[in-house]
């Protein structure tokens, strides 16, 4: 038998049978056309089968992607958003990853750590992350972020990191108002590292409570001003404090005295006044900076009673008097750094002069001639500085050939001038190495190298961790290495506080080293068991594809029979709906999840709707009939009549359908932004300014004038509502929904009906109380629509009705653009927005009690554009058409095949 037949067939049976979900692989697909540098190991069909390097599966799901310091790059694409199990997205340390966050990443409800730590992402940070209620960390240390800390990061109940440090972010540190939630909210919360931003405005009270657990506040380097809060003492938990370099003022709260747990407190570089505060409770304190504060007055002596104060830098304030540290209590001493200050006589042990070095030049107490040499002199770093800790080369003792993980790791200096780099290095190498076994992880020994100081004093060491058991990590463990280096607190003694690492790439993962033997044997295999098992692959495949045709026979004759009702085309074969196809009920469940709670996204009185993605990657919405119901039977067939025949921008586009077994189903094009109620009602999270609005008003009001005057027969929407108004990613409307709808035979005939169909609120009184069903009905429904529009209120609240509020208010106020209470505040109501009373008056029109009083939606069109018009807006701004198209179609609004009179039901 041929060979190419036999390989052609294996790699088709091996696609048949993959272990990945099939939404999963064409989202891994995409990333894997997004980025460059994957690993080598990403080839075949099956990310979870084949052992893709950092993905990890549960249940043929992908739920980790764990690629830090793969060296990617490119974007991620919004279309992540589908991979509905992943728990794990670690991105870190992959320099060429850039572009914006999409939103879309919102919808990864399962999603339990983010961590995208020294990539290039920019823009602003999602407004809805904090939806995400199964985050335990959130990660986007050292990007490029801009704008505002999203408010809703307050609804994170579980948690335990917050690292946004090292970025772009502006404005206030948000806590809670009213509905709009904050960091405050964020009891669980063991980490708030947000320094070196450009955060500004006050630190506020609120921000701190009682029944927080945090550990570490870092607020450093940002542009906050005020004074600190007093709330801050409530924290009884917490254990460093990092303020420093921002242009805080007035007095140290006196009750951080009740921070008993803290060990770093870094208060530098601010405009303080008043004296060093009382700080005799903080049993634990080791390290405490406080220069270049503006701090007066005299050092208390009680501050070397601190059982565990290690290091004292209040360098370049205006302190006087005494410094005695002769009556030190404190065993643990080592570091003083007090000068350019005001001390004029100082007192020290002999034992306190051979362990305790003190600086205090610039002082006065150096101006006298009694003035020893040891305190008055800054001492510079001797030879030793240059050895290392344990050897002079950089390998692991352990293992001649390994690869190790090497970056760079940030601290905030201790008294570095008279520390010799040996006694540096050994701490920190011991400090990191307790850490990582502790954490259990694969590390053999690490080597710190000279520290030297960057632009704003922080210490920069570079890092190289050494593999054990093996001569290089795996993706998870770089990850976990640089968790592990980013939450440093270096110990015994503990003066260094909170660490930052900034990780490079690491080009010996496993995949990388040893994918052309793996590729290899793989391929010896498939050649030896395609030479073994041809003939009987063969047979199988003969059969399945024997058995696939007969169900296609089989669902093709059930299409058949199911148009064979529906009053579309008298014939006997399924209609050739222009640009949508039918879909089998497998393809349908495998691009819902099968129908996963994750993915429903609404309900009515015909059955659910549900989210998914077709192998293609276009996103989809599946309108499921609720099996059983004639009312959604009913809708079904007609939405089919309605949407095989119109195509235009702003009604929404009908992708295909299914009716298999015994399922009906209506798959439409995906709209991102939900309901136009959504929107109003803030469920979306989305704000509609005026100029929006009035957009959205004017793709609505297109929409259903298509549909009035150009479609044949004209057709009624029957149910026009702020829900049944859709908005996509550039906020234009869709007109969506065509369970109720009805055509006109002409435009002349009023239809007859037995029952009013519709929703309160919106229903036309002329219809609901003769039966008849004019065009005019889906008029009264947009009149409605455009005073939810102005209002922001529901059509029907505590049984009232808006229409009835409205016109009474008029009739008693005769002036409606007084009535404050009943405008949209969100609208902004300082001043009166360009066109408001005129849309009104158009919103009035719309809902006159007769019919016959109301305007054609074309004139509504014309209209809205005029206001458009006066408020200085283009009406063609975000939609192509005008009123014109109204009157004579554009080609643009159909595809070329689809001129208006092919879209006759005749």
């Amino acid at each position: 038998m041929c060979p190419k037949v036999l390989t052609f067939l294996l790699v088709a049976s091996f696609q048949i049978y993959t272990e990945t979900y099939g939404d999963d692989f064409t989202v891994m697909s995409m990333l894997m056309d997004a980025w460059k540098n994957t690993p080598r190991n990403w080839v075949g069909a099956d990310p979870c089968g084949g052992k893709w390097e950092g993905i990890s599966c549960y249940n043929s799901r992908v739920t980790w992607i764990t690629l830090a310091a793969e060296g990617l790059t490119g974007e991620l694409p919004g279309d992540i958003s589908y991979l509905s199990e992943l728990e794990v997205l670690d991105l870190s340390y992959n320099t060429g990853l850039s572009g914006t966050l999409p939103a879309s990443i919102v919808n990864l409800k399962k999603l339990k750590n983010l961590k995208l730590v020294g990539c290039s992402f920019y823009g602003p940070i999602p407004e809805l992350i904090g939806s995400l209620q199964l985050l335990e960390s959130l990660d986007l240390n050292s990007n490029r972020f801009t704008g505002q800390i999203p408010h809703s990061i307050g609804n994170l109940s579980k948690l335990f990191l917050l690292d946004l440090s090292y970025n772009q972010l502006d404005g206030a540190i948000p806590v809670s108002s009213g509905t709009t939630s904050g960091l405050n909210m964020l009891v669980n919360t063991k980490h708030f590292h947000l320094g070196r931003n450009r955060l500004s405005g006050t630190i506020p009270k609120e921000l701190f409570r009682s029944d927080m657990t945090l550990i570490h506040v870092l607020l450093h380097d940002n542009n906050l001003t005020g004074s600190i809060p007093s709330t801050l003492g409530l924290v009884q938990t917490l254990e460093a404090i990092r303020f420093e370099g921002n242009s805080l003022t007035g007095p140290v709260p006196p009750n951080l005295n009740n921070l008993t747990t803290v060990k770093t407190l870094i208060l530098s570089n601010n405009k303080f006044t008043g004296p060093v505060p009382n700080l005799t409770g903080m049993a634990y304190l080791s390290y405490l900076m406080m220069e270049n504060t503006g701090l007066e007055g005299q050092i208390p002596p009680t501050l070397f009673d601190l059982p565990s104060l290690q290091t004292l830098i209040l360098r370049n304030n205006q302190l006087n008097g005494t410094l005695d540290i002769a009556r030190s209590s404190s065993s643990q001493l080592e570091a003083i750094d007090m000068r350019n200050n005001l001390i004029s006589f100082y007192s020290e042990t002999p034992e306190q002069r051979n362990n305790v070095d003190v600086i205090l030049v610039g002082n006065p107490v150096c101006e006298r001639t009694e003035a020893t040499e040891h305190y008055c002199t800054v001492h510079q770093a001797n030879s030793s500085f240059l050895l290392p800790c344990t050897s002079d080369q950089i390998s692991s003792p352990n293992s001649k050939f390994s690869y190790p993980y090497t970056g760079v790791l940030f601290f905030r200096p201790p008294f570095l001038e008279s520390r010799n780099a040996t006694s540096y290095r050994c701490l920190v190498e011991e400090s990191l190495m307790h850490s990582f076994k502790n954490s259990r992880l694969p590390v053999d020994s690490v080597y710190v190298n000279c520290p030297t100081n960057d632009s704003l004093g922080y210490l920069e060491s570079n890092v190289s961790v050494f593999p054990s058991g093996q001569n290089h990590f795996n993706t998870t463990t770089i990850s976990e290495i640089g968790s592990v280096l980013n939450l440093q607190t270096i110990e015994n003694p503990d003066i260094f506080g909170p660490s930052h690492f900034k990780g490079a790439a690491y080009p010996y993962f496993d995949g990388k080293l040893t994918v052309s033997n793996k590729l290899w044997s793989t391929g010896s295999i498939i050649g030896a068991a395609a030479g073994g098992a041809s003939f009987l692959l063969l047979l199988l495949l003969a059969g399945v594809y024997a058995y696939r045709l007969k169900k296609r026979r089989e669902r093709a004759s059930e299409q058949k029979n199911h148009f064979a009702y529906l009053d579309l085309k008298k014939s006997d074969r399924v209609p050739q709906l222009k640009g949508a196809r039918c879909f089998f009920f497998d393809e349908i469940t495998k691009s819902t999840n099968n129908f996963s709670e994750a993915n429903h996204i609404g309900s009515g009185g015909y059955g659910m709707v549900y989210r998914g993605m077709l192998p293609t990657g276009q996103l989809i919405a599946i309108k499921r009939c609720r099996q059983g119901s004639v009312q959604g039977g009913l809708e079904f067939n007609a939405e089919i009549e309605v949407l095989s025949r119109v195509h235009h921008k702003n009604v929404v586009n009908l992708v295909g359908f299914c009716f298999e077994r015994g399922e009906q189903m209506l798959i439409y094009e995906f709209v991102r932004n939900g309901s136009l109620r959504d929107s109003l009602s803030g469920l979306s999270g989305i704000w509609l300014d005026w100029r929006r609005r009035l957009n959205v008003a004017l793709g609505a009001a297109r929409g259903l004038a298509y549909l009035h005057e150009l479609v044949k027969p004209r057709i009624i929407h029957r149910d026009v509502k702020s829900a049944n108004i859709l908005l996509d990613e550039s906020l234009n409307a869709k007109v969506a929904d065509f369970g109720l709808s009805k055509p006109m035979d002409n435009s002349e005939l009023i239809l007859a009906t037995t029952q009013v169909k519709g929703t309160r609120g919106y229903i036309d009184p002329e219809y609901q109380e003769t039966l008849l069903l004019t065009e005019k009905s889906d008029v009264y429904g947009f009149g409605v629509v455009l005073l939810e529009l102005v209002s922001g209120r529901k059509p029907l609240e505590r049984g009232k009705y808006l229409v009835a509020e409205v016109s009474s208010s008029l009739d008693r106020k005769k002036d409606l653009y007084s009535l404050h209470e009943l405008l949209d505040p969100s609208i902004g109501l300082d001043t009166k927005p360009e066109g408001l009373d005129k849309t009104v008056d158009l919103a009035m029109k719309c809902v006159q009690e007769k019919g016959s009083d109301r305007p054609t939606m074309g004139e509504v069109v014309k209209e809205i554009e005029n206001i458009l018009h006066l408020a200085g807006l283009n009406p063609n701004a975000e939609a192509e058409s005008t009123s014109a198209s109204f009157e004579e179609a554009s080609q643009d609004e159909f595809p070329p095949s689809l001129k208006e009179e092919e879209l006759s039901l005749s």
